[in-house]
């Protein structure tokens, strides 16, 4: 259990659930607010880790799917277990995940099974939509960085079952679908399928209906702290009690930028994981012909305000590369973990190439290293000879990808930024913050590793009044909850 003690915005006591489920693993985490004296400086917050599963695709002859009824099981399961912790006490649960990838139903039930936003058929659906609309005008309406994965891109590649299909869902919204019976679609991430209009933050029905999209799949939107309904009677049986189901920043990315513990608007946010999420939090979209040539997004963040970022691959180029040497390796030899990769990069003293992680050859599964080492040998750039200095030349790779997303979103916003906040896995990576840093020329504050989670337990706390406040209020009571580390430039 992490004990944190909570800061001003706490007003009540309870225990809440938090499901965070990322490209490569899910958990199940248990927030308890608790008051330890008078007034609202003495609430405390406390994390408890109840479950923690591998989420893993599946590849069958049509191509690469989710496993989404291992991981509903999962989900479920830790459900129980948080029920078991806490018996009689959990208020409610909130579901968060990745972003773009969907379930289309036809009355309540799946047609398919949804695949990975890394299956190559996305290639045919840009073709497709560009077609009947062009790049620049798809920006001018949606807003998104161009990734050839966004949910409209998929979906124009759906053929025939989408004629069949009365409901698209995205994953955390099927998931609370197959929960309480509910039918809608959380704000924050109907913002990253390319169908909602990044102005008024409605369905872009006009659009949907151009590129070839039943309007009428796509379900009603509701905001972060929406009430979802209570379990069904069946799935209340396997958890244990029936506990209420709280819309929240249902894209992970969202929950994570509550968690951002800082009260002022001048820094950028990296929620690293294995994407790494680089930009600003503002007040309304930047939609101009330069932030799209930038391949700037804006996605829908909590209360209303605009993520403005740039999708960087992330340690996704570090957990490939380890499971190819994975494969390498014979029963005879032992694998290196992350932790001896990143200790012999860091005593790597030779220049190390800095290639460009969002090289779209770096997307699908697959040999990351030999990528790597293609890339490098088309630009004039030194191979890596061993296995640490691939490692190097990945974080060296992405410090230079978030310090230049940084720049960027600076200049296209028109604002200063004196502060990088790096939050999520890549929080615990020394050796990628101080890179950052001195790349940048920022400041980087590190942490807190689980802010997705915690981005999620206090969208529903506030939601049942355990605390209260703006975003502010929120990120006050994070930053005198976590003691995060600083990392100077050098």
């Amino acid at each position: 259990m992490t004990s944190t003690s909570a800061g001003p915005g706490a007003t009540a006591a309870g225990t809440l659930a938090a499901v965070d489920l990322g490209a490569t693993s899910g958990r199940v985490i248990l927030g308890r607010f608790s008051s330890t004296g008078s007034g609202r400086r003495g609430q405390t917050m406390h994390l408890q880790h109840v479950a923690r599963f591998p989420n893993e695709p599946v590849r069958t002859p049509d191509g690469l799917h989710w496993n989404l009824l291992e991981l509903y099981r999962q989900v479920l399961d830790g459900l129980a277990a948080a029920e078991r912790e806490a018996p009689g006490e959990i208020l409610g649960v909130g579901i968060d995940s990745w972003a773009v990838d969907y379930g289309l139903l036809r009355g309540g039930r799946l047609l398919g099974v949804p695949y990975h936003y890394r299956d190559a058929r996305t290639a045919d659906g840009v073709e497709r939509v560009h077609a009947r609309v062009d790049a620049a005008a798809l920006y001018a309406r949606n807003g998104l960085q161009h990734l050839p994965f966004n949910t409209v891109f998929q979906l124009a590649t759906e053929g025939p079952l989408l004629d069949l299909a009365d409901r698209m869902l995205l994953v955390p919204d099927l998931l609370a679908h197959w929960l309480t019976g509910a039918e809608v679609a959380e704000r924050t991430n109907a913002s990253t399928t390319g169908l909602l209009d990044a102005r008024t933050g409605e369905w872009d029905t006009g659009l949907a209906d151009l590129v070839g999209i039943p309007p009428g799949i796509l379900p009603p939107l509701v905001d972060p702290g929406a009430s979802l309904g209570t379990l069904s009677p069946d799935v209340a049986q396997l958890v244990g009690r029936a506990l209420e189901v709280t819309a929240v920043g249902s894209h992970d990315t969202a929950s994570a930028v509550v968690a951002v513990p800082a009260a002022d608007r001048d820094v950028a946010y990296v929620s690293c994981g294995t994407w790494g999420l680089v930009g600003l939090e503002l007040d309304g979209p930047v939609l101009s012909e330069d932030a799209r040539l930038a391949g700037f997004t804006n996605e829908g963040g909590v209360d209303g305000r605009t993520r403005f970022l740039h999708n960087v691959m992330g340690l996704w180029l570090l957990s490939e590369s380890i499971r190819t040497w994975e494969r390498e390796s014979t029963a005879a030899q032992r694998s290196s973990t992350l932790q001896e990769l990143l200790a012999e990069a860091a005593h790597v003293t030779a220049p190390v190439a800095v290639f460009d992680v969002d090289d779209p050859r770096f997307l699908p599964p697959g040999d990351v290293p030999g990528r790597i080492a293609a890339w490098c040998r088309e630009h004039d750039q030194p191979v890596p000879a061993t296995r640490g200095e691939y490692v190097r030349s990945i974080v060296e790779s992405l410090a230079q990808a978030f310090a230049d997303a940084v720049t960027t979103a600076a200049r296209l916003a028109g604002r200063t930024v004196s502060t990088i906040h790096v939050v999520g896995g890549g929080a615990q990576n020394t050796l990628l913050c101080q890179a950052t840093a001195d790349r940048s020329g920022l400041p980087v504050v590190a942490g807190p590793v689980e802010a997705t989670a915690i981005g999620n337990l206090l969208v529903q706390a506030r939601a049942r009044g355990l605390v209260d406040g703006g975003l502010e209020d929120l990120r006050a009571l994070v930053a005198a909850a976590f003691t995060p580390e600083r990392y100077a430039p050098r």
